[in-house]
């Protein structure tokens, strides 16, 4: 930053220099853009957008927002009362005991306790669950799904989670048990080779097994969106809708997958509730997700933070199996009996690191802002977007609160980085003709 302001200086003094020598030089005028842009004002146009919710639509979001805060600390409570039921009862080693008593193959062991597990827990955890997924979303108004529609996907997620988990935990203990020193690094590799399969085949195999997708009927705006991917090198030659208004009012898109599983996808909310601009907006900043790389940039950053918590796990994992593993059961890390204890740990390092977590995303999503912004050129797209985000987020955070809770930037952050912007592209004809076309814009530069 030092050599970025002395390089500004210079450049100051520079230009202070020239204007002196052509001080005799006849001025010349300023353009008609030039002059708008003089009587645009970034922070005046976020305050007018701003002011577009009513105090009740503010102070109902800024409860739903804040009081997920707490949901993150008791949902880690909540994984412990899970942990205290299998450890605690001695249920664990029991379970333990009786796959022992079934087949003599340790992989074969391990899978038939994770099916249990996955179960069990998925029961046990059912009413907060609810509570969480369903009776708060109706709550605060932000879902249309039924408790049987809410159930029956919870059911759909149970079955997914006995494949994907299974396999998982079965490949992980087969690691812990053939290096019991260095099994910490193997076993996050493993875990981060899951979530790169999980991230690939999620568009294509997962999130239809959830919502129906259909191809985007063929009209102008399919045209512009497919265009922009073009342009912009993503390997996209349609794009879906999915149903998503059957389970919640919340709008989203995205353009996901990996090694050749591309989808450019946008829910039906979007569709029926966002603007033309608006729904370009949007898809112009989850292209940028694509083109930035983030989902390879995410899983690197991601994978440090699993082997780092991995490397915690093993020095917690046995601190605490030498104080309590005969009372709980466990006879050592490659002991499928102890799957509670290490579930539990991993999920409270990630607990501890919900700030480096957050702002990670945080980050990334910044620049999908500013990618998207650039490729689609619709800066008040892209705020009015941010107004139907604030339905559920809270949009004007203190700056520790943004740090520590948000996984993207607040409401308040991304309107006025795309006034920013605006204000230094308001002679471009396209901003100018939009704001002609949209006389009652927040904001825009008026006539004298």
């Amino acid at each position: 930053m030092k050599r970025v302001r002395t390089t500004l200086l210079v450049t100051l003094v520079a230009v202070l220099v020239c204007g002196a020598a052509a001080a005799t030089e006849t001025p010349k005028p300023a353009t008609a853009p030039q002059a708008a842009a003089t009587r645009f004002d970034p922070d005046a146009a976020t305050a007018a957008y701003l002011a577009q919710l009513s105090p009740e639509a503010r102070a109902k979001s800024d409860a739903y927002f804040e009081g997920g805060y707490w949901l993150i600390l008791w949902d880690l409570v909540a994984g412990l009362v899970v942990a205290w039921l299998f450890l605690g009862t001695g249920l664990s080693a029991r379970m333990r005991d009786w796959v022992e008593r079934v087949t003599r193959f340790r992989w074969l062991q391990t899978a038939l306790y994770s099916l249990q597990y996955i179960v069990i827990a998925g029961l046990v955890m059912l009413p907060w669950s609810a509570y969480e997924g369903y009776f708060r979303e109706h709550q605060y108004g932000m879902s249309n799904q039924t408790l049987g529609g809410w159930l029956g996907d919870q059911a759909k997620g149970l079955a997914i989670g006995l494949v994907l988990g299974t396999l998982a935990i079965t490949a992980i203990y087969a690691v812990l048990r053939k290096a019991p020193r260095t099994w910490w690094l193997w076993g996050s590799l493993v875990l981060i080779a899951f979530a790169m399969f999980g991230a690939a085949i999620a568009p294509v195999y997962l999130e239809p097994v959830f919502n129906k997708f259909r191809s985007l009927a063929d009209t102008p705006l399919k045209q512009e969106i497919l265009s922009m991917a073009r342009a912009n090198g993503i390997p996209a030659t349609d794009v879906y809708e999915f149903d998503a208004s059957k389970q919640t009012k919340r709008m989203s898109a995205h353009v996901s997958g990996l090694l050749g599983t591309t989808r450019i996808s946008m829910n039906d909310n979007l569709m029926t509730r966002g603007s033309h601009e608006e729904i370009e907006a949007v898809l112009g900043h989850e292209m940028g997700h694509y083109v930035l790389n983030h989902v390879y940039k995410g899983m690197l950053f991601i994978g440090v933070i699993i082997v780092v918590s991995f490397a915690a796990l093993r020095w917690a994992f046995e601190a605490l199996q030498a104080r309590y593993g005969a009372r709980w059961g466990i006879r050592g890390v490659g002991d499928v009996a102890g799957l509670p204890l290490l579930l539990f740990l991993f999920s409270a390092f990630m607990f501890v690191l919900t700030p480096v977590n957050n702002t990670i995303t945080r980050t990334m999503e910044a620049e999908a802002d500013n990618y998207g912004v650039n490729v689609a050129r619709l800066p008040d797209g892209f705020a009015q977007a941010a107004l139907h985000l604030s339905e559920y987020r809270k949009m004007k955070p203190g700056p520790v609160e943004e740090f520590v809770f948000y996984d993207h930037p607040s409401g308040w952050n991304r309107i006025h980085r795309v006034m920013v912007w605006k204000a230094e592209h308001l002679g471009d004809a396209d901003i100018a003709a939009y704001d002609a076309a949209h006389p009652d814009t927040p904001g825009m530069a008026k006539k004298e």
